[in-house]
């Protein structure tokens, strides 16, 4: 039996339907977006996702946009250019730096979790990449004794050395990190696809939560990305696509949301931005026209 969701939000509105929003203009800007396309949840990045360090977050800001904020739950996205499992000293060492800076910037703005690609281990073995990548979360949290803020590891897509294309590898991860309520994974239904999950079935869909039950603990599924894919089943190649424009299809995604056991759980957009605001008032759309209501039948008076 699996264990009550730690990372829930039963008291939020709405489905917790959503997409990566945009800060152009300052970080308070995404809720404006939010409100344009309907989403009862969001993600931001709350520094520059290609650069080591961010603009400075000053007092001003964070008041802003907590004041600004009309949206929950919200996640944050760490730089890409983060690796845990590199096998660069000195790029290992920014890694650190930068996690540490991303964490402190959720916990000053309210926000309960950062997502994060987990890493590659360029070469130097998935046994050697995931116990770094433990290792390194240690430090990370050592620094930040105070924080409540979760880091949720991301499903990756297979390709090259990176780390966490199955429930497995994510499951080792956790198991070897010391402060596991600081830790967690995000699900992308493109990733997941890619790396060779077949979730266009019932019997596929149930297949892989049964295998992220069995490795990760459903309780410790923070957020889910939703992308279809460009490629195909098990291709390793990340290219997202419109919902229900590419290989995966429209079931997928219906099984997912009427999914009770993560209907309390955010699920965010990253498909691509054709039309700025069009597109993820599209992709919502379509989503939100799959989720099955519950018929309320009126006895006919008599």
């Amino acid at each position: 039996m699996p264990r009550k969701n730690r990372f829930k939000f039963p008291k939020a509105s709405g489905d917790l339907i959503g997409a990566h929003l945009s800060t152009k203009g300052g970080l308070h800007t995404a809720f404006e977006r939010g409100t344009a396309i309907n989403a009862t949840a969001a993600a931001i990045f709350a520094k520059n996702s290609n650069q080591w360090k961010g603009k400075e977050l000053t007092v001003e800001d964070v008041a802003r946009f907590r004041k600004s904020r009309n949206v929950e739950p919200l996640l944050t996205h760490a730089s890409y250019l983060i690796n845990l499992a590199t096998t660069n000293e000195e790029f290992h060492r920014r890694s650190i730096e930068a996690m540490i800076d991303e964490l402190d910037r959720a916990e000053r703005l309210g926000i309960h979790a950062v997502v994060l690609h987990p890493g590659a281990h360029l070469g130097a073995g998935a046994d050697a990449g995931i116990d770094q990548i433990a290792r390194s979360l240690d430090r990370i949290h050592a620094a930040l004794p105070q924080h409540r803020v979760a880091t949720l590891l991301e499903t990756a897509a297979g390709q090259g050395s990176c780390l966490g294309c199955t429930f497995e590898e994510l499951g080792r991860i956790i198991k070897l990190v010391d402060d596991k309520q600081r830790v967690g994974i995000c699900i992308d239904t493109c990733h997941v696809f890619a790396a060779g999950y077949e979730i266009r079935t019932g019997d596929g869909y149930e297949r892989m939560i049964e295998e992220a039950e069995r490795h990760v603990g459903v309780e410790n599924v923070g957020a889910f990305h939703l992308n279809d894919s460009k490629k195909g089943l098990g291709s390793r190649v990340d290219r997202h696509e419109h919902i229900g424009e590419g290989q995966i299809g429209l079931e997928a995604f219906r099984l997912l949301l009427n999914d009770p056991r993560f209907a309390a759980i955010p699920k965010i957009l990253e498909t691509p931005k054709t039309i700025e605001t069009e597109s993820d008032r599209k992709n919502i759309n379509t989503l939100r026209s799959l989720i099955e209501r519950e018929e309320v039948s009126v006895a006919s008076a008599g």
